[in-house]
């Protein structure tokens, strides 16, 4: 199974999905400095928060740039997952599109804040597929 690489705010609301997931997760650090040194070389799936009201320009977290500007990062990404606000409108999980874009992946799923009962069943399930095609 994929590692979840995740980023969360100090809010925790990305957080607090992704630890209703039941695998593994791995959090990318808080300050942007260490953001940029960390190194995760195993095949995973990053969560990202969208920032900003989804505007271009500060839709995707720093700590996450400075994470995916290592290639070796960026080469283990398979699939992102999108948290965000609909308050934001058009631009709703906005740094997941922008990321996945990037990345040439899919966005496996979007959600809400912390995400219902519904959203983690889906992920999970989505997850496994996603795994399943890799194998």
């Amino acid at each position: 199974m994929f590692d979840v690489v995740y980023f969360s705010s100090v809010s925790e609301n990305t957080k607090r999905f992704v630890d209703k997931l039941g695998v593994k997760t791995v959090r990318i650090p808080l300050k942007t400095e260490e953001a940029a040194e960390f190194v995760h070389d195993k095949d995973s799936v990053l969560v990202v928060p969208t920032y900003g009201g989804g505007n271009e320009g500060g839709t995707v977290p720093k700590q996450v740039i400075k994470f995916l500007n290592n290639p070796e990062n960026r080469k283990h990404i398979k699939a992102v997952i999108a948290g965000g606000n609909t308050n934001f409108g058009d631009h709703f999980c906005r740094a997941g599109d922008v990321v996945a874009e990037k990345l040439g992946v899919p966005v496996l799923y979007r959600f809400e804040i912390t995400g219902t009962p519904e959203d983690v069943n889906e992920v999970k399930e989505r997850l496994a597929r996603l795994w399943q095609t890799q194998l």
